[in-house]
């Protein structure tokens, strides 16, 4: 019998180890999507499996918020700032093996501009005049007024690229040009996915991922503690980050979201359509008490629907300030007496630990609450479509978007002119001062105008294993976005 030298042994092992060197991960989420079509569902838990992973639009957002070229590889603004000439990447193809070209930017655009569509933010393409295809690599948008924020309005989810043949699957079978395919979604556990073996860009170092639904804190701390997920970008038990933090397996990862965390209230429901009662509740709310209670601590104080880290943000808490005399004062001179409201809770965490904070701030003032907690779905169909509430919280990630409130159909039902006014004035101001006050005049109106209650701006609280390197530690959109995604030896 030959002997075998411990050379030849470690370099065998050496390369067996080569070989089985880590390139799959398992994201956990608190939420599973409705579907996955960002193009025609409100839900963020959307968008954090399918972008810049399988969808992509003529621009994206970089995990600092930058606005960079997607499936546009450059674009030119005209004198007059009202047309964009969108110049395309060659070679891009669509999962499905099909060429992406002008044709199927011109189809999508149309398709979430159209009277019948069912964008959620069908507001991004609403200036949109005309959409001409040049030639196959060349797109040229005409918009009713100039709009230095187009680019800007292209890198959001619901503005991804799909083509004509396959659009109408997309929320079950989403096929689009990403560095990742989808593979298989297992209802109420997960969706799977791999590497694009011909994607136009720089390959992503993992081949397969896979986005495990759990919705219950306590089995999440569990799944990160067996191993079981990799990391849970948007851990919903923050109570346990500091077990995570004295542990050398995990890193505690803590950047901020867009996310403004708003108890929204219903201004069209009798006696909400009161200026005097939305002020009353809003100054029954203490908000640092909904942060370290709800949140362990974890959480900006707001006082309109603005981020904090925005360099525009004006910090206009002290407007509903927590004074319970002032609050039982105002309902007082509502001649509202014995008011029951009913609060419609959504899964997250900040939802319903929060909720049960603020009844019971509410109750201390006179007001009492029915909490019906509801599933995603039932949230999307009762209170967002249905606009079947009273009151609600949620938290908005969508970046930049108090312009939601300029839309009287949206389901709060704000409808103000005068907002209206400035929102129209802001989308044909490219000058960046005054672009900056009319955004100052927006959130202080929202605020005097005590639209909803302005809790905080979310924190973006994640836990993953220590030897994963390239998740987004900010939230610029709801995303999970896996290009940069890897494992350190």
């Amino acid at each position: 019998m030959r002997p075998v030298h411990f050379s030849a042994i470690a370099l065998f092992f050496s390369a067996g180890i080569a070989l089985a060197a880590q390139d799959s991960i398992t994201i956990g989420m608190q939420l599973e999507p409705p579907n996955l079509d960002p193009t025609g569902g409100a839900a963020a838990a959307i968008d954090e499996v399918v972008y810049a992973n399988l969808f992509e639009g003529l621009t994206r957002f970089g995990p600092d918020g930058a606005v960079l070229p997607g499936l546009a590889a450059s674009w030119q603004v005209s004198d007059d700032g009202k047309t964009y000439t969108f110049a395309l990447r060659d070679g891009v193809v669509f999962h499905d093996g099909t060429a992406m070209d002008a044709e199927d930017v011109k189809f999508s655009l149309d398709r979430a501009r159209a009277e019948d569509s069912t964008n959620a933010q069908k507001a991004l393409f609403a200036g949109i005049e005309m959409v001409e295809v040049v030639n196959p690599m060349t797109v040229r948008v005409t918009l009713t007024t100039p709009d230095g924020a187009f680019p800007f309005k292209m890198a959001w989810g619901d503005a991804v690229i799909l083509a004509p043949e396959t659009a109408g699957e997309a929320a079950t079978t989403p096929i689009g040009t990403g560095p990742f395919k989808f593979d298989r979604w297992v209802k109420g556990d997960r969706v799977e996915i791999s590497r694009n073996p011909d994607y136009w860009g720089t390959a992503p170092a993992l081949a397969t991922a896979t986005f495990k639904f759990i919705s219950d804190p306590n089995a999440a701390f569990a799944a990160m503690m067996a191993g079981d997920v990799d990391a849970f970008p948007v851990f919903p038990a923050p109570e346990t980050l500091a077990q995570f933090e004295a542990d050398p397996r995990f890193a505690v990862i803590v950047g901020s979201t867009e996310g403004e965390t708003i108890l929204a209230m219903n201004n069209k429901q009798t006696p909400l359509d009161n200026a005097k009662v939305r002020a009353a509740i809003s100054h029954a709310i203490n908000r640092q008490d909904i942060i370290d209670g709800a949140m362990f601590g974890y959480g900006t104080p707001i006082g309109t629907h603005f981020a904090p880290h925005n360099p525009d943000y004006m910090n206009l808490m002290a407007l509903s300030r927590f004074d319970p005399d002032l609050s039982r004062q105002l309902l007082a001179e509502a001649g509202v007496t014995d008011l029951k409201l009913r609060l419609a809770l959504p899964p997250p965490t900040y939802a319903r630990r929060g909720g049960e904070i603020i009844a019971a701030q509410l109750r201390d003032v006179g007001i009492e609450t029915e909490i019906t907690n509801l599933e995603w779905a039932q949230w999307l169909e009762q209170v967002f479509r249905g606009k079947d509430f009273d009151l609600t919280i949620v938290s908005h990630t969508e970046p930049a978007d108090i312009n939601i409130y300029a839309r009287p159909d949206y389901y709060f039902q704000y409808d103000d002119p005068g907002f209206q006014a400035l929102m129209a004035a802001l989308d044909t101001t490219s000058d960046p001062v005054a672009r900056a006050d009319l955004l100052k005049a927006a959130q202080a109106k929202i605020a005097v105008d005590f639209v909803n209650g302005y809790l905080f701006q979310l924190a973006k609280t994640g836990v993953a294993n220590a030897k994963i390197k390239g998740l987004w530690a900010n939230a610029p959109t709801q995303a999970n976005d896996l290009t940069g995604v890897s494992w350190s030896d």
